[in-house]
């Protein structure tokens, strides 16, 4: 049995790890220790989880008293993005496995650490890309393994995040770009992710446009320009649209976020410091709401790829073409918050000369299209040994990832094309090795 310690007992860690380590997977692991800044999430998670009530708490600056006193064979980060890179390093000095929450790090700077700390430890690092197990993409995955549309020439992949969920976002720590670098990181690093892995290329070099359209003090719905509201005791929040969209002036009937814990108590109670439910129209806000964004990579392909945090509705627009033909798919997320029926997702294969296939996807029940538990399968029992591909991440994919999301606000906010070998390469330290594979030491 391997023995785990959670560093950030946050929604995510509890509901997409804790949980499925204790009642399913409890044979194969225990948890022996948790670590977070606020003690109140301690209280939560044992509430929740009352086998856990022996297990002991420790300070941020506890790590090292923490793996001394339980004497973990892994590490598990769910905490806010800013902290990752920390615990995988320190963790990694240890000898440690590592599973990591997306992102990996915030930075291509803190990718070179966790990178170098790898190659120097006995541990290995797993990201938990949990969108690549969903049973679309994985098709897709196979689509393009088969040759289906030949030498993939260019992506197409358009993003949408509805009023509720993409409002979010600026309610919480991911506002601030120390926090969580910005969405082009936190958020879309999912995206470039499955891109990456789907059409088996390296990106080079980004451009991207962005702004911020919708939050912030200047957003065209601000009800009134003040600092420092909360939505608990906003005055004002009667006339602010992105809340009264998903309740009433009488009934409080906003969807749950599955962000939170504690959804039950009352916001200002759920933690020592932190609020999340702050104004959407906050000046600190300093993160963009919307991109454009071109990536070029090694063998050829195009990405075009745009996100839009208030969207109407959620969900994407996906097109692969190639030199045999091309793969479309659109899918809806969110069918209690979709202002229209959602039709079934298929997947549309359109050979060069040919006519169309469309092809239908067996589900499975599960978070995020059904990837959740399938991800969890290959976490904690080891990798499905009928799937002929890989689909678990390392530190490598992560890094990737993050170095696509930090070269799109980087082109923002310089306007001009950001290299991702010269991303790699600052971060790396070897600015005079110019090809992504020595960029990694290889």
């Amino acid at each position: 049995m391997k023995k785990v310690v959670v560093c950030g007992v946050s929604g995510r860690a509890l509901g997409m790890f804790v949980g499925p380590m204790l009642k399913t997977f409890g044979h194969h692991y225990q948890i022996v220790g948790l670590l977070d800044i606020d003690p109140l999430r301690f209280d939560f998670c044992r509430k929740q989880y009352p086998e856990l009530s022996g297990v002991p708490g420790f300070a941020p600056n506890e790590f090292a008293k923490m793996v001394a006193e339980t004497k973990p064979d892994v590490v598990l980060v769910a905490g806010k993005d800013s902290t990752h890179a920390e615990y995988i390093v320190q963790a990694l000095r240890h000898d440690l496995d590592v599973i990591t929450e997306k992102p990996m790090a915030i930075s291509s700077e803190q990718c070179r650490d966790i990178i170098r700390a790898e190659r120097e430890s006995r541990g290995k690092v797993t990201v938990t890309f949990n969108y690549r197990y969903s049973p679309y993409h994985r098709k897709i995955k196979e689509l393009v393994l088969e040759g289906k549309v030949g030498r993939v020439t260019s992506v197409d992949l358009n993003w949408y995040v509805d009023t509720h969920h993409g409002s979010s976002y600026f309610k919480r720590w991911n506002r601030k770009r120390e926090n969580s670098g910005g969405l082009s990181i936190h958020k879309s690093t999912h995206h470039f992710d499955l891109v990456n892995w789907w059409i088996a290329q390296k990106p080079v070099e980004v451009f991207a446009y962005g702004a911020l359209n919708y939050f912030g003090p200047d957003g065209e719905l601000n009800p009134q320009k003040e600092d420092g509201r909360h939505c608990e005791t906003c005055s004002v929040k009667p006339n602010c649209q992105y809340v009264m969209r998903w309740t009433t002036r009488s009934k409080e009937v906003v969807p749950p976020d599955d962000h939170l814990v504690a959804q039950a108590s009352p916001i200002s109670q759920r933690f020592t410091t932190y609020r999340p439910d702050q104004c959407i129209f906050d000046s600190e806000i300093d993160i963009e709401d919307t991109y454009a964004v071109t990536v070029k990579y090694d063998r050829g392909a195009l990405l075009s790829y745009s996100i839009n945090f208030s969207a109407p509705y959620e969900g994407y627009r996906l097109a692969i073409n190639g030199t045999k033909g091309r793969i479309e798919t659109t899918e809806y997320h969110s069918p209690g918050r979709t202002p229209f029926p959602i039709p079934v997702q298929t997947i549309d294969y359109i050979p060069l000369f040919g006519s169309k296939e469309v092809i239908g996807v067996v589900q499975n029940s599960g978070g995020h299209g059904g990837g959740d538990p399938l991800l969890q399968e290959d976490l904690f029992l080891g990798p499905d040994p009928l799937r002929e591909y890989d689909i678990l991440a390392g530190a490598e994919d992560g890094a990737y990832s993050i170095a696509i999301g930090e070269a799109v606000w980087k082109s923002v906010r310089d306007n001009k094309p950001i290299s991702i070998p010269g991303l790699l390469q600052e971060a790396y330290g070897s600015p005079e090795r110019a090809d992504r594979a020595t960029a990694f030491g290889r």
